[in-house]
């Protein structure tokens, strides 16, 4: 199967889940995750009309990604892997979006960061709700203190739009459904909370869970190895 053909697949099912959940048609983003995989395939993904992308590691997204954005201005590149703040300068630079929001020292460097560049960037906070997974805010708490910074404009570059999360590497849809509906809920009390801030976006789900996510409320999923295939970690 070509990269085209997997996204359209991947795209019928995202569009099945709609329906079959009562959905919106539409209301649900496919961010490729393109890390380990080279240029040539996010081109290939681009020419089939896939214009959002996903990648973890920084340096690797820099070098792909730089002359892609270049000719291609309709392409958004979020970051989706824990960034360390001596990333922070060069993720700013070539990401729409910064999905993995841990911690509020991140924001404070990311302030940084873009105020010299004079960006603005949007951001999803990263809940902690599958035990694999280390990385996220440990609690809800620590989200809502990091949006009353936010809320205090003590981060004017930095634009709050929802939340991320990674479901536990599991085989029990139960405790994929509970990561997934816990961050709806935190969603659902943010949005009361902040109604200065537009927290629509909920980026959950991956190849192998990304139609429990949808129909847990899902407007992000995050589609790698379905889409360009088994990641060649030797590169």
């Amino acid at each position: 199967m070509s990269i085209a053909e997997n996204i359209q697949i991947i795209k019928e099912k995202i569009s099945n889940a709609e329906k079959k959940s009562g959905r919106t048609a539409g209301s649900v983003k496919l961010l490729a995750v393109s890390k380990f995989h080279p240029a040539n395939d996010v081109l290939e993904a681009i020419n089939a009309g896939q214009f959002y992308f996903g990648e973890n590691r920084v340096q690797e997204a820099v070098e792909k990604f730089t002359p892609i954005l270049e000719n291609n201005p309709q392409v958004q590149l979020h970051i989706i892997g824990s960034l360390q703040s001596n990333k922070v300068k060069n993720a700013v630079k070539i990401a729409s979006c910064i999905e993995s929001i841990d911690r509020i020292e991140l924001l404070k460097e990311m302030e940084k960061q873009c105020s010299k560049l004079e960006k603005n960037i949007e951001v999803l906070f990263e809940l902690h709700t599958g035990e694999d997974s280390k990385s996220g805010f440990e609690s809800p708490e620590k989200i809502e203190e990091a949006l009353k910074l936010c809320a205090e404009n003590q981060f004017p570059h930095i634009i709050p739009k929802g939340f991320m999360t990674m479901a536990p590497f599991t085989t029990d849809e139960s405790l994929i459904r509970t990561s997934f509906s816990t961050l709806r809920k935190l969603s659902e009390k943010m949005k009361i909370e902040f109604p200065q801030f537009d927290l629509n976006e909920l980026s959950m789900g991956m190849s192998g869970d990304f139609e429990i996510a949808i129909e847990e409320g899902s407007t992000i999923v995050r589609v790698g190895t379905a889409i360009f295939g088994e990641r060649d970690y030797s590169k």
